[in-house]
């Protein structure tokens, strides 16, 4: 199969992502991956299973269709895709909107889910990038699409690529860190509601540079 340039530009980016996993200590040996949709199509790029960080390359990212099946004689099609493979699958058919999947095993993000707990919205930060709280999903067995289907069932602030979703696992663990020391000292204090929608409309809509071609 000839592969046209967004498929080889998605490879890319899913590729060099992997290093923003490991860059901000999301990730332990190689465990965790990304997965990116190529946009226009029914297809997504994901890390093959098992293999180390440092030899990820666009060349062995594995090419599969919105079943989770390999797309036969692309490049990385000879390994074996993630084992979440199934999980991100359902949540690109499910989903369409959804540019990007990440999974991380961030130490204070699965602290509070262990617990079951989200992480209330008591910082700023958290109030700009997710606009609320963070919701803990239910708990699934990986091999198969059960925690794609929980993760359809509790989200709903959705990024557009994989980038956006690499971000928001970086954030989620900087506010899971932050507000657990916070916790450690004493009681949380909430943001107001209307503090929080007037900070979540500025930053999503207002910071930073205009796009290109827009009005300034």
């Amino acid at each position: 199969m000839m592969e046209d340039d967004e498929i080889r530009r998605v490879r890319a980016q899913v590729a060099r992502l992997h290093a923003e996993l490991v860059r901000y200590g999301l990730v332990v040996w190689t465990a965790g991956n990304v997965s990116g949709r190529v946009p226009g199509t029914d297809l997504f790029v994901i890390k093959p299973s098992g293999v180390d960080y440092d030899d990820l390359t666009p060349a062995n990212m594995v090419l599969c269709d919105l079943s989770g099946a390999v797309v036969a004689g692309t490049e990385g099609s000879g390994l074996s895709p993630s084992s979440d493979t199934a999980a991100h699958a359902y949540v690109y058919r499910a989903m369409p909107e959804v540019g990007g999947v990440v999974h991380t095993h961030s130490t204070y993000a699965t602290a509070w889910a262990a617990r079951g707990e989200p992480v209330p919205c008591v910082i700023t930060g958290m109030a700009d990038e997710f606009g609320g709280e963070i919701p803990v999903g239910p708990f699934a067995i990986i091999g198969d699409d059960s925690i794609g289907r929980g993760i359809v069932a509790t989200l709903s602030a959705i990024g557009k690529d994989a980038r956006d979703a690499v971000k928001a696992a970086v954030m989620a663990e900087d506010a899971a860190r932050t507000v657990h020391v916070a916790r450690q000292g004493g009681e949380l204090l909430p943001l107001d509601p209307a503090d929080i929608d007037a900070l979540f409309d500025r930053y999503q809509n207002v910071y930073g540079q205009p796009a290109k071609g827009a009005p300034r």
